[in-house]
């Protein structure tokens, strides 16, 4: 993703300077890409502040954590005040935060931009989160919104988030999305494949189906098609057969998780996608001489191959919705904590290009988040319409014949129990108030009175 950024950045009027620690894998991107710009090679960090005017802007892409500041110290000995450093790497907002301070006292800012939209979006046009310094963001911004993607409403896929680590904070909850969209439609092709004996061929054509409509029309959605039809160059079959079934992680998931429990934020459907990939990559849990045993006879008749799709269909939808609420309820649950007043509505509308979560449901969020009280009654009616009727039946008939059949669809039923959750009128939790000052004298609040009464004390 550097090398296209900086090939981006290039193609766009500006001076590049490139370094890697790595001489010749710089000296190989000169080779492909040095006429597709004002490109300059650089063997030292030395020769980029020489090779930069000033105030001069340095791009840092390499692995969060102890990479992001060991560079940050080769680079203090060449750095003057109002020089920029932007750390476009998925680092840990709490790093950025630090990181931002200290650079402070040096007179140097630090953006932490978040960057999605893959290799591919970073050469034409990635999504874009920078937080940090407002006034390096100021200057920067004719640059990046000429790198940025559009959002298809007339702008560019880039605005300034907020202070500190703001920036890679989004960027983490975008992940955390990802990661739950990811395994809804992982579940959507388990369940079609399993119960209604779906081929890849079919399976190929029902997702880029779905990507035609205005209900699930995506990023993911499109490449899952796509992913559907790659053959095999070893076998000749189709090569999704051939992938281990194995999930790998980088670890932005896991600090959405732990983020969210800080912040007393529910986000099942993502926490259930973490989890997901926990199991597929833990053998000694999964791969047992003595299988756990599963009881066929609760199946149910099989819907017919219409109704199935249908009830695949709208389960995919309304469990997108909800995830997307979770991370929007963390964002701005954050923003409060510490102060950052993100523009939950813009950050919707910026996701709307270039990055890896982009779809068609963002654009109600945009609207339901947004500040123009019509657009928000509006778009408020048609996430209830959605919910209302048949596609909520769907939803639930979708759970019962998952359940009946033994596949696992942790993503879709914690969607489900988290609506269920939210639109409860009373919850059980009063049990288990009762438990913990039966056991722990914590105390419980009444219904009909106020104060904080005890068991022992009530009877």
């Amino acid at each position: 993703m550097g090398a296209n950024l900086a090939r981006n950045a290039a193609r766009n009027g500006a001076k590049v300077a490139v370094f890697n620690r790595t001489e010749d894998t710089m000296h190989a991107f000169m080779r492909r890409y040095g006429k597709e710009g004002n490109i300059v090679p650089c063997k030292t960090y030395g020769d980029i502040a020489r090779s930069l005017s000033t105030p001069r802007v340095f791009l840092i892409m390499v692995k969060a954590g102890e990479a992001v500041d060991q560079v940050i110290e080769d680079l203090i000995p060449y750095l003057d005040s109002g020089d920029i450093l932007i750390d476009g790497g998925n680092s840990h907002y709490a790093d950025t935060q630090r990181r931002c301070e200290y650079l402070a006292q040096k007179q140097v800012s630090l953006i932490g931009m978040g960057v999605s939209g893959g290799e591919q979006g970073a050469l034409e046009g990635p999504s874009l989160m920078p937080g940090g310094d407002r006034k390096a963001y100021d200057f920067l911004e004719p640059l990046l919104k000429s790198m940025a993607a559009d959002d298809g409403l007339g702008g560019k896929c880039v605005s300034y988030i907020g202070p500190g680590g703001a920036g890679h904070f989004v960027k983490m909850v975008h992940n955390g999305i990802e990661y739950g969209l990811m395994q809804l439609l992982a579940e959507a092709y388990d369940v079609l494949r399993k119960a209604g004996k779906y081929s890849n061929e079919e399976l190929a054509e029902t997702f880029t189906h779905w990507n035609e409509g205005d209900d699930l029309r995506s990023f993911l959605m499109e490449i899952t098609a796509s992913i559907f039809d790659l053959k095999d160059g070893v076998t000749g079959g189709s090569l999704l057969d051939v992938i281990k079934d194995a999930a790998g992680q980088k670890g932005t998931g896991k600090w959405t998780t732990l983020a969210a429990m800080e912040l007393g934020v529910a986000i099942p459907t993502i926490n259930a996608a973490v989890d997901a990939r926990i199991i597929s990559g833990s053998p000694d849990l999964r791969l047992r001489e003595d299988r756990l045993p599963y009881t066929p006879d609760l199946e149910e008749p099989m819907p017919p191959r219409h109704q199935l799709r249908s009830m695949v269909r709208a389960s995919l939808h309304l469990s997108s919705l909800c995830t997307y609420k979770q991370g929007f309820q963390m964002l701005e649950a954050a923003s409060r904590e510490w102060g950052w007043k993100l523009d939950l509505s813009e950050v919707a509308r910026i996701w709307l290009g270039g990055c890896i979560i982009r779809s068609v449901i963002l654009k109600v969020f945009m609207d339901v988040l947004g500040a123009h009280p019509a657009r928000v009654k509006t778009a408020q009616n048609v996430l209830h319409e959605y919910l209302r009727g048949e596609r909520q039946v769907y939803w639930r008939l979708f759970q019962e014949l998952a359940s009946s059949r033994g596949i696992p669809i942790p993503a879709m039923a914690a969607s489900l129990s988290y609506y269920d959750a939210i639109r409860s009128e009373k919850l059980p939790q009063n049990l288990i108030q009762a438990q913990r000052d039966f056991f722990g004298a914590h105390g419980f609040e009444r219904t009909d009175r106020d104060g904080v009464f005890h068991i022992h004390s009530a009877v």
